[in-house]
């Protein structure tokens, strides 16, 4: 007799989707005067399954398929918190910008289960089955509004390139199948470590991180970044800049290190690579940036590209250092982006960085706070960015990958230039106006993201236990 799989290992996922279809319901019978209630029981909702995933246990089920340890519980945890945050920022915007309906916050729940099943994913079926579960709904959110134009255009481009990237994963997945005769992750490691390393192998190999590369948004499958994060609406580019970038990048660490970490000389060199022109393409291509949008986008490729040292030096301390720089990551752009949502003058949302010159004077709160975060992204110690930095660049050198770590220091230093021109513009220019108040759930969100990134290092122990934990399940 055929046993059940052990349905309370994928708990918070069975959560959020039944919890999904009855916010739907309750939208779809209740109308647009809902529409705010679907908004705070879909942050609800979210933050219970974060609760859950915190009181789980490890495991496997699904013949396997869906994999649950402390590597996946800590990212699960990062992006349920990305993702209610993303909700608790955008209601309040999308209703003063007139695209508020309640399928809004349903379709954050149901991309944000794609990524639960993501980071659980313990074979090439489940990774690609959660992956389009994320992007289907991602497709839609990015032109959720409408009647701008842009928002329409960053959607196509998003799906053409989406499904662009979503071949070649396929793909890939196909050819490390026909050369190992196993889509689970253990069984590829075996076959892979038994001498059946070949060159069609390495093809898939190739094929697979391309895919998973567009998710991340590292360069040379960035180029949707820029222009979907300045078409979608604001909130939307700040649930783009946060959660799917952390489930993509605990994918990649997944595949790369439980099913190819025999072929470790195959997939280091990819990701070497994708790392250096991450850094390098984020660090120069900001600079000219005028609109903040494009520019958090290049930033972004460029912090994926830090992230991506830690994998590629492929170990214990790489890892660590991925999940203390994602949790860092996570602070920093929550905060930025809460200022970002309150840009708005006179009715009409503006998104020029030159818009935030003399903040210090017409609300010297929210600039202090900012430019704290503004440090952080930078590098600059003793705030939280600094410490990712520090972490993935030591397990470089541990490695022996001095070139990568040298070459993200020097990207650091350039990269420094527009974070601080954002500091310049606020406390040294004059002011061209005052913003609108600021809502009350942006306080919030931006005082804690800065108090949590000044104070990065009192935090840093218990995390960093946390991280080392989890970071050893998969070693």
């Amino acid at each position: 007799m055929t046993a059940l799989p052990d349905f309370a290992l994928a708990g918070p996922e069975l959560l959020l989707a039944v919890g999904a279809l009855l916010l739907l319901m309750l939208g779809a019978y209740g109308g647009e005067k809902r529409g705010g209630l679907v908004s705070g029981l879909s942050a609800l909702l979210l933050v219970v399954a974060a609760i859950a995933v915190i009181v789980g246990r490890d495991g496997s089920t699904f013949g396997g398929s869906f994999v649950v340890d402390g590597f996946g519980r800590f990212l699960k945890v990062l992006v349920l918190i990305g993702s209610a945050l993303a909700v608790i920022m955008t209601q309040r915007f999308a209703v003063a910008e007139k695209f508020f309906h309640f399928e809004l916050p349903v379709l954050i729940v149901l991309a944000t289960i794609g990524m639960l099943l993501m980071i659980s994913a313990g074979d090439l079926i489940a990774v690609y089955l959660g992956l389009e579960l994320q992007s289907l709904a991602l497709y839609v959110v990015a032109s959720f509004h409408r009647d701008d134009g842009r928002s329409t255009e960053a959607g196509l481009k998003y799906f053409v390139l989406g499904a662009l990237s979503s071949g070649m994963l396929l793909y890939g997945a196909s050819l490390i199948y026909g050369f190992t005769g196993h889509v689970d992750f253990a069984g590829i490691a075996t076959a892979a470590g038994s001498g059946q390393a070949s060159l069609g192998l390495t093809f898939g190999i190739v094929f697979v991180a391309a895919g998973i590369a567009f998710k991340v948004s590292a360069v040379p499958f960035h180029m949707w970044t820029p222009d979907v994060y300045e078409g979608a609406p604001t909130p939307v580019t700040a649930f783009f800049a946060a959660a799917p970038k952390i489930a993509a990048m605990a994918l990649f660490v997944r595949v790369a290190l439980e099913a190819l970490e025999p072929v470790k000389a195959e997939w280091q060199q990819i990701v070497a690579f994708m790392s250096l022109a991450s850094m390098i393409l984020g660090a120069f291509a900001a600079i000219g940036q005028r609109n903040i949008k494009r520019l958090m986008a290049y930033s972004s490729i460029g912090h994926m590209g830090f992230a991506l040292v830690g994998l590629a030096a492929g170990s214990e301390a790489g890892v660590y250092g991925i999940l203390i720089y994602l949790a860092t990551y996570l602070a920093m752009t929550a905060g930025a982006f809460a200022v970002i949502l309150s840009m708005r003058r006179d009715g009409v949302m503006v998104e020029d960085i030159d818009s935030l010159a003399g903040l210090s004077r017409t609300n010297p709160m929210v600039a202090y706070l900012l430019g704290i975060i503004m440090f952080s992204l930078a590098g600059i110690p003793p705030f939280a960015g600094f410490f990712g930095k520090y972490f993935v660049f030591a397990a470089a050198i541990n490695a022996g990958l001095y070139w990568l770590a040298v070459i993200g220091i020097l990207s650091s230093v350039v990269g420094a230039y527009y974070y601080l021109r954002i500091v310049k513009i606020m406390f040294l220019d004059e002011p061209k106006g005052t913003f609108e108040p600021m809502g009350g759930e942006m306080k919030v969100v931006l005082g804690v993201s800065g108090l949590f990134v000044a104070a990065f290092a009192l935090v840093l122990g218990p995390l960093g236990e946390v991280a080392l934990a989890a970071a050893r399940t998969l070693f």
